[in-house]
């Protein structure tokens, strides 16, 4: 009896259990069913749309395959004997057309390596040495030295960033000579590494272009370029300042434009900011804000328009978007160069910075976005505005740039700068991982930044042959500019990037 009882027991209690489960399972299957039907309506609205035209042209192609079946094709090469100067007339028109439009298409642009400058240890700015050394300058009195320590603590930048050696002396030397020899170290030690990488001779330089900011001495950065590697007389050279951190993307539209006249060359873009010369050395808070972010670094890129580079090219330029927001006196002055009270220059930044760089994302995100968006995405927006037009109460809709582009380089500005990108792009941690870590490790390097952070992903092996980058970055003016480069084959890392001996310590927890 005994075991009986038990074994009855058994049975109430697993027949109690599985009634169990089975509720639990009707209770959460409408909420994992609605999950799934959100996600993936919006995927397949997406393929479809995406392939609407592919599946329209489908079954006209079907038909004229059943058509051309039924066809008399003895006839018709006995109509067509009868018809020999059409033929030919038809053939001419044909070559022609083809002819002109070889010679009048866009030359694709290739970009077959880059190179970033490191510089050398001994000229690392720790926290603790960076507030040291401004307390011993005796310029700053100790409201600004704490202002100063609490960028640097909120930032985004890490102990290991670079500054001028001319700013490691105390007091500190920032001459005209130390700052060309700033600049010489940096665009050099860039140049020579991409030299060295890509086998490329000097002479075979067709353009040059270099841009700088800050610092334009007579005879320019470009022509200390022509004659450091002794570049050939007949070189396109041409020297971009006062552009702010967005000149990088200039340098290369620039470069683009002139390689669909000059055939079958090269051209080198050299972008950098010079610090020594432009540390600000008064108590003005505003103008205290770019010694605390702005750091040493340069790169420089190697453009082709040779079909025969296609091979060995990383990448093509798809779009360049550029966006100009000078007419307006707010965003005009929100990066100016000025003399303080005391009569001390620096780089003053408003506090309508972020307002500001916000409205000339929206503009350029505008032009951008039917140039590499889904037509989905497109109708989406589309639909939104009439919407709006009508008074209709409805949210604008932010198009998702995750489903055209793969990879984002976010000018590292600061950690507000790829906070607010994030925020209005909808982008997930990963997508902004190199902007951060590039800021953490090197600073802001204005206009070169973009480059450390496509550098960055290519040390992790992110960059797929196929993938979609987008390099956006803004400067005063105020301006906001994008380009669009596809990947040509799996990249690998250049051979002594940037990040060669320091990249698996990569992400790092940035939490304050």
């Amino acid at each position: 009896m005994t075991e009986q009882g038990e074994a009855t027991t058994t049975v109430t209690t697993t027949t109690t259990t599985t009634k169990v489960q089975i509720h639990h399972t009707r209770i959460m299957l409408p909420d994992f069913l609605q999950t799934i039907n959100l996600k993936h309506v919006k995927l397949g609205y997406h393929y479809l749309i995406s392939n609407l035209f592919t599946l329209c042209l489908l079954p006209l192609i079907i038909i004229t395959l059943i058509q051309v079946s039924k066809t008399d094709f003895h006839y018709l090469w006995l109509h067509l004997q009868y018809n020999l100067l059409t033929i030919l007339t038809c053939s001419a028109f044909l070559v022609f057309g083809l002819t002109v439009f070889a010679f009048t298409r866009p030359r694709v642009i290739y970009l077959l390596d880059y190179s970033c400058f490191r510089p050398a240890d001994n000229l690392k700015a720790p926290f603790r040495s960076f507030m040291e050394h401004s307390r011993l300058t005796g310029d700053f009195d100790e409201s600004s030295l704490e202002f100063q320590r609490k960028i640097l603590m909120r930032a985004g930048l890490g102990e290991e960033t670079y500054v001028p050696e001319a700013m490691h002396s105390v007091p500190p030397r920032p001459s005209m000579t130390a700052a060309r020899a700033e600049a010489k170290e940096v665009m050099f030690g860039a140049l020579d590494n991409l030299f060295q990488n890509t086998k490329l001779k000097p002479k075979d330089i067709g353009i040059l272009v270099v841009n700088c900011s800050l610092f334009n001495p007579t005879p320019s950065l470009s022509a200390m370029i022509v004659n450091k590697y002794k570049l050939r007389g007949n070189i396109l050279s041409f020297n971009l300042g006062g552009m702010g951190c967005s000149a990088g993307v200039i340098a290369v539209d620039l470069a683009k434009d002139l390689l669909q006249v000059h055939r079958n060359t090269y051209a080198v873009v050299v972008s950098t900011e010079n610090i020594t010369q432009n540390w600000y050395f008064g108590k003005k808070k505003s103008m205290l804000i770019p010694n605390c972010l702005f750091r040493v670094g340069c790169s420089a890129v190697l453009l082709s328009n040779k079909s025969s580079d296609r091979k060995r090219a990383k990448y093509r330029l798809v779009h360049v978007v550029r966006t100009h927001c000078g007419a307006d006196d707010k965003a005009f002055r929100c990066v100016y160069q000025e003399q303080d009270d005391a009569g001390k220059t620096g780089v003053s930044l408003s506090k309508d910075l972020m307002a500001i760089a916000g409205g000339a994302l929206k503009t350029n995100i505008t032009t951008l976005g039917p140039l590499v968006l889904p037509i989905s995405e497109q109708l989406l927006f589309f639909t939104t505005l009439l919407m709006k037009l009508f008074k209709a109460d409805v949210k604008p809709y932010i198009p998702d740039f995750k489903l055209a582009l793969d990879h984002f380089c976010i000018h590292a500005g600061g950690r507000a700068v790829i906070d607010e990108l994030e925020k209005n792009l909808q982008l997930l941690p990963v997508h902004v991982e190199a902007s951060r870590m590039t800021l953490h490790r090197f600073g802001n390097t204005s206009s070169s930044s973009i480059w450390y952070e496509l550098a960055y992903m290519e040390a992790k092996w992110r960059i797929r042959k196929g993938n979609m980058v987008w390099q956006i970055a803004f400067g005063s003016g105020f301006k906001c500019n994008s380009a669009v480069w596809e990947a040509l084959c799996n990249v690998n890392p250049s051979p002594n990037g940037p990040w060669h001996d320091c990249i698996d310590k990569y992400p790092v927890d940035l939490a304050i």
